[in-house]
Order: C-alpha cells, then sequence, then structure tokens
C-alpha cells in the first residue's frame, strides 16, 4: 500500500543539525527532547513522562515548531488521494511542537490550487482514545470506530476548500485532556492548552501554510469529540462552528454528564451520535444539545438509530455541509 508523506525538516526555533543517521533530528542547545522517529527503552520513557507531567505544574515550558519541508508550502498537491475502496491514503505533511519536554505531531494538509487572499479556512481535527492523527489521512475500510470515515471526512474538507490539521495527543495514542481532572477543571495548566496555543500562534504566524485565522472549525470524535466541546469553552471567537461525533460537553465522560451554563458565544456545533452508543450514552449528547437550542445557538443532530459508537458514514457530507454553511 503506498503510504506517501512530504518530508524533510527545518525548525522555526533555531538552527537543526542531524542526529545519528541522518534521519533523526534534534535542534541545537535542546537538551532532553526525544528527536523524531527515535524510540527510547522503557526506563528513559518512563521517566520522560513523569518529568512532563511535572513541568506544567512547574509553569515550565519548552516550545518550538520543527517541520518535515523545508519550504511551507501554500497548496497541497494536485493528486494527493490514493483511494481503491479498500485502503486510502491522503498525502500530508508532517510538523512538531514541543510542549513541556514532549514532542506533538501536528500532521496537516492544503487544499489543492491558489489560496484564498485571506488564506485557506482550516479545520482542526481530533482524534479519539488509542489512535493516531494519522487516522485522518490513513484508513482501511474495515478500521474499528469507523475510522475509514475519519480519513473520508479530510477528502471531503480537502476538496471543498478547507485545510486540514491534525494533532496527535501525548504519545500520539493517548486521550485529550479536557475531561481528565485534573486538567478538566484546570485546563489552563495543562498541557494540551500549551499545544493549541501553539497551534493558534502557529496558524498566525504561517508556520503551517497560508490559513485564515478567522475562518478556524474543529470536529473530533470521542475523546476528541469532547476536545472539539473544549473549545468553545476555553477559546471564546476563535471558532466559526464546530461538529461533534460520539461525545458531549467537554468535561463529561461516558455517562457522567452534567451540562453547565454554556458560553453566549458558543459557536453553531453539529452532533453526530449512534442511538446504540454503548461508551458515550446518546442521551449525554442531546443534553447538550437541547441546551444550546434552549439559548439560541444554531445547533443540529445527525442520529443513526442502528449505529454504535464511531463515525458515522454521512459524517464526511454533513460535517462539510455544516462548515460550509456556518
Amino acid at each position: 500500500m503506498l503510504r506517501r508523506r512530504a518530508v524533510a525538516m527545518v525548525a522555526f526555533s533555531g538552527a537543526v543539525t542531524p542526529a545519528g543517521n541522518g534521519r533523526r533530528w534534534r535542534p541545537r542547545g535542546q537538551r532532553g527532547v526525544s528527536p523524531v522517529g527515535y524510540v527510547p527503552d522503557t526506563m528513559r520513557f518512563l521517566r520522560q513522562i513523569s518529568v512532563a507531567a511535572l513541568l506544567p505544574l512547574l509553569g515550565c515550558a519548552d516550545t518550538a515548531w520543527e517541520h518535515r519541508c523545508s519550504e511551507t508550502p501554500s497548496a497541497g498537491p494536485a493528486q494527493p488521494c490514493d483511494d481503491d475502496g479498500a485502503t486510502i491514503t491522503y498525502a500530508h505533511f508532517e510538523s512538531r511542537y514541543r510542549d513541556a519536554g514532549l514532542n506533538r505531531v501536528v500532521l496537516w494538509q492544503l487544499p489543492g490550487g491558489a489560496p484564498p487572499a485571506q488564506g485557506w479556512p482550516a479545520v482542526l481535527v481530533f482524534q479519539g482514545t488509542g489512535h493516531s492523527a494519522v487516522n485522518s489521512f490513513e484508513a482501511r475500510v474495515d478500521d474499528a470506530w469507523g475510522g475509514w470515515w475519519q480519513a473520508q471526512l479530510s477528502r471531503s474538507l480537502l476538496e471543498a476548500g478547507y485545510a486540514v490539521i491534525a494533532p496527535g495527543t501525548r504519545l500520539d495514542a493517548t486521550w485529550w485532556d479536557t475531561n481528565i481532572l485534573p486538567w478538566s477543571i484546570t485546563w489552563q495548566r495543562s498541557r494540551d492548552h500549551r499545544l493549541m496555543l501553539g497551534l493558534f500562534a502557529g496558524i498566525e504566524a504561517g508556520e503551517l501554510g497560508p490559513l485564515d485565522l478567522d475562518a478556524l472549525y474543529a470536529t473530533g470524535i470521542s475523546s476528541g469529540g469532547y476536545m472539539t466541546s473544549r473549545m468553545a469553552v476555553a477559546y471564546p471567537g476563535r471558532f466559526q462552528a464546530l461538529a461533534i461525533q460520539s461525545a458531549s460537553y467537554a468535561s463529561c465522560g461516558g455517562a457522567l454528564c452534567s451540562i453547565p451554563a454554556l458560553p453566549a458565544d458558543h459557536p453553531p456545533t453539529l452532533f453526530l451520535h449512534g442511538e446504540q452508543d454503548e461508551v458515550v450514552p446518546v442521551d449525554t449528547m442531546l443534553a447538550y444539545h437541547q441546551a444550546l437550542v434552549d439559548q439560541g445557538t444554531p445547533a443540529e443532530t445527525a442520529l443513526d438509530p442502528d449505529a454504535h459508537h464511531g463515525w458515522l458514514p454521512v459524517a464526511p457530507e454533513e460535517i462539510t455541509g455544516w462548515f460550509e454553511g456556518h
């Protein structure tokens, strides 16, 4: 199966030198940060997590963008997608954002053609627990949780003229902090908040191509769906619209869910949910939806009476259409 990525690396904060065989890179002057592609041994891995967990509490930060392309592109490739009906691979760029001692992967792609004068509108796609950011660009038709439709969503968005940005969780396979104590109640101390601030600054600085900071959207599934809700709660005025798949309010988790007073400027929100969802009961989403309706915020639902936890097949069309309408 063809897997294509645009690669080569340059740092935007300090020079970069090759480490080892030239396929791993480390910024000069930065110690204790694993180079790209390096898999630490178990003890180093545990130490790294332990130290990184303490850094936000100590108010420490070590952040910089790194990219796997020597020049920032302004548009995507002419033929970016390989889709044979069983597998889909969408060409994409890979960047890293160093956050409190840990490298966060950020995968992204731009639409083809010339960008608008104000830059491309952009959609942040937040992965679910146990999945990688790469699932936004590579999938098999039998992937768990309807992963096929996540990749097809990226394709639909790109073809409609939206840039797609898929940031990774810690280790790129865990969960978002949004509904995990203590970060659910002390969000500004979380590493995911640091990542979001870095993303906003990077978009404004053109790190991920010519993007329109005033035309941001967000979507995600499960843990990434809760993270999508966090965009409304923590970053007022940043997002034009949201689409939440198989999740509810930012600090909820599964059946444990209480909807507080919502921001008056909460973005218009589309909810997609399977009515047979055993992980995130549909009633928790419906309560969130109703709270938005009650305060006059545009909100709609796309429900599948037979679906369980996962992306719905209608997600690519419904989410793209929702964003185009807002």
